[in-house]
């Protein structure tokens, strides 16, 4: 007697769920590892003592007032980007397309710059500031792009050139104040150097709104995925829903800017792994890549802090040195673009 369908086991499913349960595991992996390294090596006894405890020790006090926030802010600024980036690489149907190519991060970045050159006494706007320059950078794209609609390649063409116009305002601001340079190098380069608990309750909030409004889109990129025509046939208003897409991925990205500044390749690079191991499914690949994105911000920044010692060895530069030649080893492999 045949077992009926509903009782057959799915080989596709036991699959994503497999790939759930590694995803997870690495995320989880990537915490202890944030807190047992560092200066002070804790074992991971310690690490559950200090984290379930009352107890008033030395390990508690660097677990839960340097490293936890500081990992937790991590995990939450890898889902954003990771998340920015698959939302882009789907609506724009080009694996090239993540935050720090289309303009996105660009135009936080020249907001956050200029605050903290011109008016540094109002460095408490910097997150408020990155997040309205990647919105306004998007806006101009989308304007400049729109011809009865906004197609993708002309949002790509429309995203390189007011990358390299925001760009070279970023370079000016910093030519014309030399001396003050110094000052938001870290940020340029991406770090989470003394990120503490008030910098978690910053992003905590926008970041899980923007994560929840992202699952209602998973329909609307899947649609976007097939092509404008296709998804027309299928009754979907496009222009909708690709503005929806890209105000959601602004969102994401300025979220992560303006915390951590211009942390770069992983809304890139991890898409393009978790695409190739689950394929273009939203329903699979957005979860997935959040929770990838999320582990390798995290285990990116506890080895720049734990291998550069005494030195505080930014996120992003580590994330470029490594992720650059990961992503043309890919390309070398047969990676479709």
């Amino acid at each position: 007697m045949s077992i009926p369908k509903p009782l057959r086991k799915d080989p596709r499913t036991r699959r994503r769920v497999a790939l759930f349960v590694l995803f997870i595991g690495l995320a989880i992996l990537s915490i202890l590892y944030g807190l047992m390294v560092g200066a002070i090596s804790i074992p991971a006894k310690e690490v559950w003592t200090s984290l379930f405890s009352s107890t008033d020790s030395e390990f508690r006090q660097i677990v839960w007032n340097l490293r936890l926030p500081r990992v937790f802010t991590g995990l939450l600024i890898g889902i954003c980007l990771a998340i920015s980036g698959a939302f882009l690489q789907g609506v724009f149907r080009n694996p090239l397309a993540d935050p720090g190519i289309i303009g996105v991060s660009s135009g936080a970045g020249l907001a956050a710059v200029s605050i903290m050159i011109l008016f540094p006494e109002h460095m408490s706007l910097v997150p408020l500031a990155a997040f309205l320059g990647a919105l306004l950078a998007a806006a101009i794209i989308y304007a400049l792009a729109w011809n009865k609609g906004a197609p993708t390649g002309r949002m790509i063409l429309a995203g390189v050139a007011v990358n390299s116009l925001l760009g070279a305002g970023m370079t000016t601001v910093m030519l014309l104040n030399s001396e003050k340079v110094q000052s938001v190098l870290p940020w340029l380069a991406g770090s989470l150097n003394g990120k503490s608990w008030p910098h978690f309750d910053t992003i905590a909030p926008y970041a899980c709104i923007g994560i929840l409004l992202s699952f209602f889109l998973i329909k609307h990129a899947n649609v976007l995925i097939l092509g404008d025509e296709v998804a027309k046939l299928l009754g979907n208003r496009v222009e909708r829903s690709r503005m929806l897409v890209i105000l959601m991925s602004t969102f994401m990205a300025g979220v992560a800017i303006s915390v951590a500044g211009l942390i770069g390749f992983v809304g890139l690079v991890v898409p393009h792994i978790v695409r190739m191991i689950v394929g273009n499914d939203y329903k699979y690949f957005l979860p997935l890549s959040a929770i990838g994105g999320g582990a390798l911000v995290v285990a990116a920044d506890t080895s720049a802090r734990a291998w550069f010692d005494p030195i505080e060895f930014p996120v992003g530069v580590l994330l470029a040195l490594l992720g650059a030649p990961f992503f043309l080893y890919l390309l070398k492999r047969g990676l479709k673009v």
